[in-house]
Parts: C-alpha cells; structure tokens; sequence
C-alpha cells in the first residue's frame, strides 16, 4: 500500500446523513489539491489548520506515514489516479448505522439499499463500499455477497458510527483509548458474514478527525480515505439534483462520498443510474479506490 503527500482544506460539508451527524456547525477536513508527484512521504507532518490560501497537511497515519487521500495535480485542477492513467474516479459509499439504531431496523427502518448494489452490479461499476461493524451485523447476508463480489470492495467505517473527533455533526464521541478496538471490532463483524474482499481503508465517520485519533489508529494499520465530490445524497428527494451535483464536481481521480442507507438518502439508486452513464459518455472509467490508490 503506498502513502502520497496530500494537503487539505477545511471544508464544511452538506448534506450529511444524520448517521453521519447533522450539518451543526462543524467543519471537517477534506481533500484538495497535493502536489502532482506521488511519492511517499515517511516524515511527521502538521495538522495544524491553515487558511485556505496555505493549506496545511493531515497528521501523520499509519507507520507516521501520512494518511491517503484523493489525488489531483496542480495544473489546470485536473487529478489523476490509479497510477496516472487518465480519467478515473471512485465511486465510494457509506454503510452508515450506529450501535442503537438497532430496533428502529426491527421496526422497519431501512439502513440498507439492495437496489443501489443491483444497479452497480448490472452496470458494472466497481466501487468501495465504507462499511459500519453494525451494518454488517445488521445485514451479514449483504454484506457477505457485498464482499464476496469482485467488483467491490469493503472499506472500514468504525464500528458504531461514533465521531473520532468532536465536535462533529453532533454524533457521540469515541473515547480516545477505544478508538483502536472500535476499529478492529468493526473489521471482526464485517469479516465474520463471510466478507472476503475487505481492504485496510478507514472513513472516519462525518469525516472528522484529528492528530489524536490518527495517532490512536496508527496501530491498526487503516489508512484514512476522505473525498473530493459530496454527493448532497443524504436527505435528498430530487435524484436529477445529486446527479447534477456529483457530475458538476468529478475531475480525474476525484472520490465521490455517497450512501447506501436508504432509508436516510432514498434518491442514490436513482442518481448513480444518471451518474454513470454520463460520465462514461464522458470517457471516464471507474474504480475502486485500492485501484485509486495503487499509482
């Protein structure tokens, strides 16, 4: 697995599932704009917030290595992944449920989207799924044919939800000292359905995070994989609207953060059927974000 130099900006993020907190205030960091060449980077480096004008780089991850984002060059704002073979992007969706949202599912709520994963699957796009240890459990039958299929990916979300850094949408917090096993949980549920195609990618949940939970999760080996393209799919009732949205936004390499809880972002199945086709008309061919990464 290999690490790129990356910068950031703080990004105040819309339309995010009420799973992922609600939009109270909260800024959390995105991904924007690293210098062209992927090289590695192996030294300890500041998180400390800057203007937007100077952004700043996350602190280190893994190893001290720093954590990957998304990549783009500096010239002309396009990106390029997957080793700078032109025009690709990741389509990347969240499997977002907490730990107590457990009888609102025995009651009938959804949190899962069947039609999402047929629709990927009879367009074949293949695609990250960032998967919560409690959705797993919820659904060990999906998530078992989820990570069972070659055409995706299943990427580690925490286990319950929680934020590992507050304030953060109003989720609840991680203590510091559980972050660790609340990862490590989270990759036990999902492999227990059965999953086999599980990688060592981590989302934090609504995207929070700072140097205390990257240096809490260092030991578990996840690297941290944020977003450039918010899809606006949380909440939304207008699929022609998220569609707009995500095509408005996508460059090559870009990482485009949507859902696959449909009772909380009803419109995806729809949306990614708009999606996709437009931007392969455009000459875009998808991946999932371990090819993304890979260059």
């Amino acid at each position: 697995m290999k690490y790129v130099r990356t910068t950031i900006v703080l990004t105040v993020l819309s339309g995010v599932l009420a799973g992922c907190g609600s939009s109270e205030g909260t800024r959390a960091r995105t991904a924007a704009r690293p210098p062209a060449s992927p090289e590695p980077v192996t030294g300890p480096v500041s998180p400390s917030p800057a203007p937007e004008s100077e952004p700043s780089v996350p602190a280190p991850g893994p190893g001290g290595l720093t954590p990957v984002f998304e990549r783009r060059t500096e010239d002309s704002g396009d990106r390029s992944g997957a080793g700078g073979s032109g025009k690709v992007v990741a389509l990347t969706f969240d499997a977002d449920m907490t730990a107590d949202q457990g009888p609102r599912a025995a009651a009938g709520e959804h949190f899962d989207n069947p039609g999402l994963i047929a629709s990927l699957r009879r367009l074949k796009v293949p695609s990250t799924v960032f998967m919560t240890g409690r959705w797993a459990q919820e659904y060990p039958v999906q998530a078992r044919s989820i990570g069972t299929d070659p055409l995706f990916e299943i990427a580690n979300h925490s286990f319950s939800h929680y934020a590992f850094a507050s304030p953060c949408y109003g989720l609840p917090a991680v203590g510091k000292t559980d972050m660790r096993r609340d990862v490590e949980r989270a990759f036990t549920a999902i492999r227990k359905t059965g999953a086999r195609n599980v990688v060592p990618y981590f989302r934090f949940p609504g995207g929070c995070y700072d140097d205390a939970s990257l240096k809490a999760l260092a030991p578990t080996g996840v690297t941290a994989v944020q977003w450039d393209v918010v899809s606006g799919d949380a909440f939304a009732t207008d699929a022609g609207a998220v569609a707009g949205q995500v095509l408005a936004g996508v460059r090559p390499g870009s990482v485009v953060v949507m859902h696959c809880t449909r009772s909380a972002a009803p419109v995806t199945d729809d949306a990614v059927r708009r999606i996709v086709p437009e931007l392969r008309e455009r000459g875009y061919r998808f991946v999932k974000v371990s090819e993304l990464m890979r260059g």
